[in-house]
């Protein structure tokens, strides 16, 4: 999430110093670029590494800080959740065997975090969206205490003018309000950067806009959320939307998302990249620069553009231009924002492998990709491999194909001729880029989360299936096999035992009456559904009564002789309710003491689940 000592710009002098030196920046850029002093000689490759940390009974955990001291690595970072750590790797020469170096390290770091985390009864995870996520963990306390969190989450709020909206429809739909940037938190991914020289940055990254469809479609692995099937790689849409500063209005106007896929093809020169930015989104953080980068040069110094780098780490479009000083040298890179993590380290360097042979081995016909795709093309090719992986059909270079198709028959080779151009070692290419040819024409990681998770809802609840999937996420990983071996989950343990609260249990496929409803819907709602528990709201969606079996019953007998009834005259009005964190065994008590036979879960007002006495038999020790 990048620099943690900033702040919101809260005051108009602070805020006209750091816009000086944002403007100071791009001045600074452009005449770098005139005169040749970014590095255009070497290639180097790099990544980052989110990770998710579970506790033993696999819910999210609340130990990132305490894992990260016990790991005490400068490769390690925090993340915007408590449940999250982030590994950033060393760059290494695009040469020979850097794939296997990254790989070396990735592993041997992740080792690393695996005994650390243990000391604290924790796990490590990686998944694009951590199955086993629930509402609890996207509140407050689950928020990494650092200033730039606070000030990030403040910031979009105050500029939205409202609480976070998350709706997103896959084969379920989630439609939810949220008070705190925590959704973008579910995300996790493995970041990769390429070093461009910066007289061929605008035509490579138009090419990687352009792969971006067919790569996301065959390495999406984040099909689900809160126990909803959405997208293929839900992370795209999700990110967007917990990101999303732009206010709903009546008017109709274009408004430009901080997290995009862009809205055309770059033009002039990496500097334009960031005034297009600067012009379309507000500067939303600052810190204190002591610098003045035009001095620098001045001086003969290579500056760092600090002011640059910070809002550019706000503005996350999916391939990302960064700048960056190493060595003494300042340098331009790609960033490749949308591979997900996991579903297996080897898939995630398959990932890398396949990105980076595709950037290489662009076909020189490419080198300006307008003349032969249009922009709206690759964008759209992106969103459907973002809703449906592998199984989309895309539009490429003029031609529909499926993604399946285009990998295997156009972007494997020309991979593969990229990673022999630059000179990555034969080994390395066929066992990396094997990986992705085999996951073509087999599983890729959002299916398999798919078909385990049917499977395990099968026999499980959906709060234990969820956690079932996240163990068997967990155990394949211990293999390091890739994806399209991973076997579907064959034992069903229940996971009763970790199941502490109501929200763990209850029911969210709710039947619900409006209080001026006929009695007679009521009734018949229970018979055909088969439930003794009907909650009742009114207009505003308010819990406001219940009715049972005996209501029915009663009323049956009441309109034996000719009496019709509306629900609020038969409906119980003192409602016992609880929150979705209440105990189960408090909930047992509070069920046994009043003698009722389902307890309704509200938040606030608003009815989220139910649960009867079926539900909490199994908790039940008296």
């Amino acid at each position: 999430m990048g620099e943690h000592s900033v702040s919101r710009i809260s005051k108009e002098k602070s805020r006209a110093e750091f816009i000086r030196h944002l403007l100071n920046d791009i001045e600074a850029l452009e005449l770098m670029v005139k005169n040749n002093l970014i590095e255009n000689d070497i290639t180097r490759i790099g990544s980052e590494q989110e990770f998710c940390l579970v506790e033993d009974n696999w819910r999210p955990s609340k130990k990132a800080q305490e894992i990260l001291k016990t790991i005490d690595d400068p490769h390690f970072t925090t993340e915007l959740a408590l449940y999250n750590l982030e590994i950033n790797l060393d760059p290494h020469e695009l040469k020979t065997d850097c794939f296997s170096k990254v790989e070396h390290q990735l592993k041997t770091l992740l080792a690393k975090a695996k005994t650390s985390a243990a000391k604290h009864n924790n796990k490590v995870v990686l998944a694009g969206i951590l199955p086993s996520i629930g509402q609890k963990e996207l509140e407050f306390d689950y928020m990494t205490p650092h200033p730039r969190y606070w000030a990030l989450n403040d910031t979009i709020k105050e500029l939205r003018g409202s609480d976070f909206k998350l709706r997103i429809r896959g084969v379920d739909e989630l439609s939810i309000h949220h008070d705190s940037v925590l959704f973008e938190a579910c995300n996790t991914s493995f970041q990769l950067h390429l070093q461009i020289a910066p007289e061929d940055f605008i035509s490579s990254y138009n090419w990687s806009q352009a792969i971006s469809g067919p790569i996301l479609g065959i390495s999406s692995n984040s099909p689900l959320l809160l126990g909803r099937e959405l997208w293929s790689e839900t992370r795209i849409a999700l990110f967007q939307q917990s990101i999303d500063t732009r206010i709903s209005s009546f008017a109709l106007k274009d408004q430009h998302a901080r997290v995009s896929f862009g809205g055309g093809w770059a033009q002039g020169n990496v500097a334009s990249i960031f005034k297009s930015d600067i012009a379309r989104h507000k500067v939303i953080l600052s810190r204190t620069i002591e610098s003045n980068s035009l001095q620098d040069l001045e001086d003969g110094k290579i500056p760092k553009l600090e002011a640059l780098c910070l809002n550019n780490s706000t503005i996350y479009r999916w391939n990302r231009p960064c700048y960056g000083v190493g060595g003494g040298k300042a340098h331009l890179r790609i960033e490749n924002r949308y591979i997900p993590s996991g579903p297996s380290t080897i898939d995630e360097i398959a990932n890398f492998a396949f990105w980076v042979g595709l950037m290489a081995g662009r076909p020189a016909e490419f080198d300006d990709i307008r003349g032969h795709m249009d922009f709206r093309d690759a964008k759209a090719n992106f969103f459907k491999a973002a809703r449906n992986g592998k199984e989309s059909v895309m539009f490429w270079m003029e031609n529909q194909i499926s993604v399946r198709d285009l990998v295997t028959k156009e972007l494997l080779p020309m991979a593969q001729w990229g990673l022999e151009k630059v000179g990555i070692d034969n080994g390395d290419i066929e066992r990396l880029l094997a990986v992705i040819d085999k996951r073509t024409s087999g599983m890729i990681g959002a299916k398999w989360n798919i078909r385990s998770y049917r499977k395990l809802r099968e026999e499980l609840t959906q709060d234990d299936a969820l956690l079932a999937l996240t163990k068997s996420i967990y155990d394949n990983q211990q293999t390091d096999m890739p994806v399209h071996k991973w076997p579907l989950p064959e034992k069903f343990e229940k996971a009763q035992e970790n199941a502490l609260q109501v929200r763990h249990i209850m029911s969210t496929r709710l039947y619900t009456i409006n209080e001026n409803d006929l009695a007679d819907l009521a009734t018949s709602v229970m018979r055909w559904k088969d439930i003794h528990h009907v909650p009742v709201e009114n207009n505003a969606g308010d819990l406001c009564g219940l009715l049972t079996w005996t209501h029915m019953k009663r009323y049956e007998e009441i309109t034996a002789e000719g009496s019709h009834k509306i629900v609020s005259n038969l409906m119980a009005k003192n409602v016992i309710s609880v929150s979705p964190e209440t105990k189960i065994v408090d909930a047992i008590r509070l069920m046994k003491k009043n003698e009722i036979g389902c307890l309704p879960i509200a938040h606030g007002k608003h009815l989220v689940g139910i649960i009867t006495i079926v539900d909490v038999i199994p908790f039940d020790n008296d």
